[in-house]
């Protein structure tokens, strides 16, 4: 028997893993080959305190003092690298940028307004008729997502934590003061489950026979294609230094309808979609990937030929769009990881460590209550929730 049964093996699940295994004994059951082949190996892998409700950016921010100087050893190398992010006001939206902007003047490292020719310093291929404002969000860096999630794994294991693939959860029930589960890799059991299943978390609840939170998987698409030949930028550009358009910083804009970066040597791209879908293994819609391709040639001055590779993945949310982390109020022992929405990775050691407190009832040094799981039933139900106690405060 073990302490602790951590039902999900991606960057929510391995980083409660990291943190739990100071405290006794883990097993991190996987359903697929290899921990990460979901949400966590399709992320868009960016750092943004800028992102979210004020709940998520006070996790993200309450995240980035690990990010930046992980424990020795954890990680090879930098696991955050420059890159910013430009934001676009597309004619139409001058409303909604203002809006941004003076919510971005209160973040760690402030927003700022640009010039046209700033815009075309920063990114040349950006197309100067479409937009009428324009913003500066310096402070958002890459993540190494793998190196992330490879350090929350090898960390767990060398505490004790052991990783069990191809363990799909297929059966959960308490019995004699356990959960047990039973799996396609056998049964194990443990006093404490952490339900870290990311779009299938509802479904390993219903198992459980725990209340269900009302999580909603949706489908984000993205693609790769190839970047202009002359992709040159100006060497008094402002952010990461460099003469190639791998130095230029991520683009979208106000309303949310596309974003691109540099990848790999290409672009990636997405339209930016969150169509509703139930649980599985999500294959990108040709016509998401063609919005994608159309709405991209509308901003840009860049004419696509192909698409070089294109996928999509699930990020799973509730109603109010802030993660659900903490026991659940009907079912002892059985702790919520779920409801991370696009902010998993930039998150995880901060929601990892709240679970891991949770499961060890374990007191923190800030308040964490808004993320229960008692607040969905009751929002569900037409009772209201308080939004007052949004973290603010982050980890020292």
């Amino acid at each position: 028997m073990r302490n602790f049964l951590i039902v999900g093996g991606g960057v929510a699940g391995a980083s409660a893993g990291y943190f739990l295994a100071e405290f006794g004994t883990v097993t991190l059951l996987e359903m697929e080959h290899a921990p990460g082949y979901h949400a966590t190996g399709r992320s868009a892998a960016l750092f943004s305190e800028y992102f979210g409700n004020p709940a998520v950016r006070a996790l993200t921010t309450a995240s980035r003092s690990f990010l930046t100087t992980p424990p020795p050893g954890f990680a090879d190398g930098p696991l955050l690298t420059p890159r910013g992010v430009l934001t676009l006001c597309p004619v139409g939206a001058e409303e909604q940028f203002a809006e941004m902007l003076a919510d971005g003047l209160s973040a760690p490292t402030p927003v700022r307004e640009i010039d046209h020719d700033e815009v075309h310093r920063l990114c040349p291929i950006v197309r100067s008729g479409w937009y009428s404002r324009a913003m500066l969000k310096p402070g958002a860096m890459d993540i190494d997502v793998d190196a992330l999630h490879q350090g929350f794994l090898r960390g767990m294991r060398a505490r004790g934590g052991q990783v069990i693939t191809s363990a799909r959860v297929r059966g959960l029930s308490r019995r004699d003061g356990l959960w047990h589960a039973a799996t396609d890799a056998g049964e194990f059991a443990a006093p404490i489950v952490v339900n870290a299943a990311g779009a299938w978390a509802d479904e390993v609840a219903r198992l459980a026979g725990v209340r269900l939170i009302g999580l909603r998987p949706l489908r984000r698409t993205a693609f790769l294609t190839d970047l202009p030949e002359d992709n040159s930028l100006s060497e008094d550009a402002e952010l990461p230094q460099g003469l190639s358009a791998a130095r230029w910083p991520m683009v979208t804009d106000v309303a949310d309808t596309f974003y691109f970066k540099p990848e790999s040597g290409r672009l990636l791209v997405s339209p930016a979609d969150a169509t509703p879908m139930p649980p599985g293994d999500i294959r990108p819609d040709d016509l998401d990937v063609a919005i994608g391709v159309e709405r991209l040639q509308r901003a840009t001055t860049l004419e696509i030929r192909s698409v070089r590779h294109a996928w999509a993945g699930l990020r799973s949310v509730v109603a109010d769009d802030t993660p659900v982390v903490g026991e659940a109020p009907d079912a002892p022992g059985f702790v919520w990881l779920a409801a991370l929405g696009g902010y998993g990775v930039q998150t995880a050691p901060a929601v990892g460590r709240i679970a891991a407190a949770a499961a060890t009832r374990t007191p923190l040094d800030v308040a964490y209550d808004h993320l229960s799981p008692e607040r969905t039933h009751l929002e569900r139900h037409g009772t209201p929730t308080s939004r007052a106690a949004f973290l603010t405060e982050r980890w020292k």
